[in-house]
């Protein structure tokens, strides 16, 4: 998997989204945009998929939500990981929501103080 190339459209305002990126960029060369300044036809995205959720696009495929946070934990070589979401279903799905909806919730909040830490 690591030849593969992703390019990630997550919420540029967004600090955890923005810690959890650049973690990601510590073992995986991605390339990333903002949807609020991407070019988002260009990706055949709309602007109200960008605002639901982070989207990864993986050699012509579009993974959005926990399926997108799946595959790019595979690529940076997480795969057991990977596959705990992957193999969670409606669960992940649940767990992504919550985190994307309660993202100034003090458990949100500190894992990304510790996301930021780890690629210091």
């Amino acid at each position: 998997m690591p030849d593969k190339k992703a390019t990630v459209i997550f919420d540029g305002e967004c600090r955890f989204c923005l810690a959890s990126l650049n973690w990601l960029r510590s073992n995986l060369d991605i390339e990333a945009h903002p949807f609020q300044s991407a070019d988002l036809a260009g990706f055949h995205l709309t602007r109200a998929q960008c605002e639901r959720e982070v989207i990864a696009l993986i050699d012509g495929t579009v993974y959005g939500g926990a399926q997108a946070v799946a595959q790019l934990l595979a690529l940076r070589g997480n795969r057991g990981l990977s596959r705990c979401v992957r193999a969670s279903g409606k669960l992940g799905d649940l767990g992504y929501h919550w985190v994307a909806t309660h993202r100034n919730s003090l458990p949100i909040k500190a894992l990304t103080v510790l996301l930021e830490r780890a690629v210091r």
